[in-house]
């Protein structure tokens, strides 16, 4: 496959900044002109492989970070949005990743500008009474804000990940134990309806026999995150910049669950297992304590600079399709509308439970990736109570297999054994594709009444 040109013009004229030089004297440092460093800095060129190298040198830069995949989430987000039939076309990509790259604050502005377009048609269609009024508001919902912080972070922050190891020590588990001695807080394990209740008057933890002990465990770990650590994940908080108090609020359980995950699962150590395992799940579970999909989320947060892991992407979906948890530190992206891609493995996870299921998968970019897909389903504890339903999926870029223990024996050399998925019907180009519910909105459609293929229609250019 042949190396993609690496466009990192607004990357590199941050970089700049930060270091506080004039373009002369960093193209001076970088061994390049006054006008390539220009055009470098305007996507007119490519960052050259020597810049790169002089990045790393001179600066000490993590060069992974020029091709952070920031720049392609905006792409795939817009894409999708163009692909909405209210625009009449879409642009070529190479120009959507100018935009991207160039004026991704703009990118993000026409992104909340449609999601509020789009929740505008749906509170129509359903004759929502509400609209115009207060709970109708033409911005992003709580949910989708949070969802989008972390989305766009990569996942990681540093602070907190930092926090949550030098907190953890040799043994997380009496840490937070210790913390909540320290405080006059005592734990209580119960049939109590609520994974987690705390009773700031009486002192006490309450925590439901019918979790697993992982689950326990992350429970206790996120309350002693909101008890021990208010002060950092208010600051961090106050630099999200989030526009309403529920936001705030939102991200706040979401940070104290990022503290718990990182304190159970210490970056180092963890980072040291999982290559020492060749990220082998359930060595890593047993190791440490934690459930099949905390490790795999954790995974997925690895990306500490100058000690960054393998970048991979993970969700989790319900039995309709739903995305319900995505994270991504590779270049794959997800459908911010509606369910993944059929063809990807983890719908196929619910029909062999407790099995892990394997794929070699492109998608429409040529992209290609070893994927991972396993349920999660969990008991509702008791008799009469309903099953939660779940299944999660890992994967990273296939040039990565040497260090998965789940890509040996696979064919990952033959372009053949990859199955072609994609992220959005509205927006895959794929023609033939047997499992397509829409046609392709950047494509015109031939209809021939008297001839019937895998579709109803064929996709013209």
């Amino acid at each position: 496959m042949a190396q993609k040109k690496l466009y990192a013009g607004a990357k590199l004229n941050e970089i700049r900044s930060k270091l506080g030089l004039t373009q002369k004297v960093f193209a001076a440092k970088l061994g390049v002109s006054l006008p390539y460093l220009n055009q470098m800095e305007n996507n007119h060129r490519p960052i050259s492989t020597s810049v790169v190298l002089a990045l790393a040198q001179e600066f000490g830069l993590d060069v992974t970070e020029l091709s952070s995949g920031d720049t392609e989430r905006l792409v795939s987000d817009m894409r999708e949005a163009l692909a909405d039939p209210i625009f009449s076309g879409t642009p070529p990509l190479a120009d959507l990743r100018l935009v991207a790259s160039n004026a991704p604050a703009l990118t993000r502005a026409f992104l909340e500008l449609h999601s509020a377009y789009r929740r505008t048609q749906e509170r129509l269609i359903s004759l929502d009474a509400a609209l115009g009024q207060d709970s109708a508001r033409m911005a992003r919902t709580p949910w989708e804000e949070v969802r989008d912080f972390f989305h766009y972070i990569d996942n990681y922050i540093d602070a907190v990940d930092r926090a949550a190891e030098h907190f953890a020590g040799d043994d997380p588990m009496a840490a937070a134990r210790a913390a909540l001695d320290d405080r006059g807080i005592g734990i209580r394990v119960g049939e109590a309806a609520s994974l987690r209740a705390y009773n700031a008057d009486a002192r006490v933890l309450n925590l439901s026999a019918r979790a697993s002990p992982a689950t326990q465990n992350f429970q206790l770990l996120h309350q002693v995150a909101l008890l021990t650590q208010n002060d950092l994940l208010e600051a961090t908080l106050d630099l999200a910049r989030f526009q309403t108090e529920e936001a705030r609020a939102i991200a706040k359980i979401g940070m104290a669950n990022y503290f718990a995950g990182a304190a159970l699962l210490p970056y180092g150590r963890f980072r040291a297992a999982a290559r020492e395992t060749r990220h082998d799940l359930e060595r890593l579970a047993l190791r440490f304590g934690a459930s099949i999909e905390q490790v795999a989320h954790r995974l997925s947060t690895l990306q500490r600079g100058g000690d960054k892991g393998v970048p991979f992407f993970f969700v989790r979906v319900d039995q309709a399709g739903t995305i319900t948890k995505r994270h991504s530190a590779a270049r794959m992206q997800f459908a911010r509308f509606g369910g993944a891609c059929p063809l990807w493995n983890v719908h196929r996870a619910f029909e062999t439970p407790g099995h892990f299921l394997r794929q070699l998968a492109e998608t429409p970019d040529g992209e290609r990736y070893i994927l991972l897909a396993r349920d999660v389903s969990k008991s509702g504890g008791a008799w009469g109570e309903p099953d939660r339903r779940f299944a999660i999926a890992l994967g990273c870029d296939v040039g990565f297999a040497p260090e998965l223990v789940y890509a040996d024996g696979l064919d990952t050399g033959n372009p053949s054994a990859f199955e072609p998925i994609g992220t959005s019907c509205r927006i895959c180009e794929r023609r033939n594709c047997h499992q397509r519910s829409l046609p392709p909105l950047e494509h015109s459609l031939r209809v021939t009444p008297d001839r019937r293929g895998t579709l109803p229609y064929e996709i013209g250019e």
